[in-house]
């Protein structure tokens, strides 16, 4: 199995595993961390009741779940490995700190490139560019596996949009990875075609397709 097939375990039980709390066979990342969870790979009833009783919701990808669970979301997903793209430093590049949080909380809620808790700052380095001391742009580090580190939060304010901002960053954090000896990935959702298209442009190449699942417990 390669870690990339369930990159959340394989963080979690790898670089990441400081921050895993184990639900018996069940590990996740603190709720104001990530909502990223780990089942192990053949997952039993008991397993299952340990994941019922997580709160908020639990998010999987690539299981099944048992009968009378209830999918509430269900978003095809697309993983990129960028082996060969051309990453480079960003002179305007910034690394953020826990400072920095609620202007990128701000941000992430106006552009939604996905999911920023108070402590995903903790998973990585991130890097944002200030235009009159205002953030209008990140990009970080989020799920960190073996051989790997994820980029996400790609993200630019629309007053500055049309300036590349967020690939500027994208190549700055892809940089830094490479730079450990590591290779960058990223996730996508399907129906993001305009991300999937710069994406591919840039030189990443699709992996993986899943399924990123919201599910609500059978009673």
């Amino acid at each position: 199995m390669h870690p990339l097939d369930d990159p959340a375990r394989s963080a979690l039980t790898g670089p990441h595993a400081v921050f895993a709390e184990h639900k018996g066979n069940v590990l996740r990342y603190p709720s104001d961390m990530s909502p990223f969870i780990a089942m192990p790979p053949n997952p039993t009833e008991a397993d299952w009741l340990v994941l019922a009783a997580l709160d908020p919701r639990p998010t999987v990808t690539g299981l099944k779940p048992p009968d009378g669970w209830q999918v509430e979301a269900r978003l095809p997903l697309r993983q990129y490995v960028g082996d060969d793209i051309a990453a480079a430093p960003e002179p305007e590049a910034v690394r953020l700190s826990t400072s920095d949080v609620p202007e990128m909380t701000a941000l992430v809620e106006l552009t939604k490139p996905g999911p920023f808790l108070p402590r995903t700052i903790e998973m990585g380095t991130y890097l944002g560019i200030r235009r009159e001391g205002r953030l209008v742009a990140m990009a970080g580090e989020r799920l960190h596996v073996p051989g790997h580190t994820e980029i996400s939060a790609v993200c630019t304010h629309p007053d500055a949009a049309g300036q590349a901002l967020g690939t500027r960053l994208l190549l700055a954090v892809a940089h830094g990875i490479r730079e450990r000896g590591e290779t960058p990935f990223l996730h996508v959702l399907t129906s993001n075609t305009g991300a999937i298209r710069l994406y591919e442009k840039l030189g990443f190449r699709l992996r993986l397709e899943t399924e990123l699942l919201v599910l609500n417990p059978a009673p």
